[in-house]
């Protein structure tokens, strides 16, 4: 597993590796069932806090993406769909607000920013 901190992030390091890890779920990357680093290993690895690491992993757990097994670590969740698909809706709406600041931003109107959506779909229709 492979995370990256960025130091001169504004984003908190825990909240770093959270939205890694939590990528790599979403993609696929990490599988159902897989065991995750330890809270300590991970920690040792990134040359960070145990506690920033413990942080991580529970919100992932609280948010249903991980579980942790007493004794055995911590492992990937099988995902619910429909959870599944929340996330992904709130990724979307996450990058269709900034598109639409950008554009607005650009001085792009609403049909041409709704014209260049539709080929980008179009787009990747084809690609499929």
């Amino acid at each position: 597993m492979h995370i990256v901190i960025v130091n001169q992030s504004g984003k908190p390091i825990y909240e770093q590796i959270k939205s890694q890890i939590k990528e790599m779920i979403l993609t696929g990357e990490l599988k159902e069932g897989e065991s995750l680093p330890s809270i300590r290993q991970l920690a040792k690895d990134l040359r960070i806090s145990v506690i920033t690491t413990s942080r991580a992993y529970s919100e992932l757990e609280q948010e249903g993406f991980i579980a942790t097994m007493q004794g055995k670590g911590c492992f990937v969740m099988t995902q619910n769909s429909e959870m599944m698909r929340e996330q992904y809706l709130r990724r979307v709406e996450e990058h269709l607000s900034e598109a639409v600041r950008d554009a607005r931003l650009a001085g792009i109107d609403n049909d041409t920013l709704q014209q260049m959506l539709t080929l980008l779909f179009q787009e990747g229709d084809k690609d499929a």
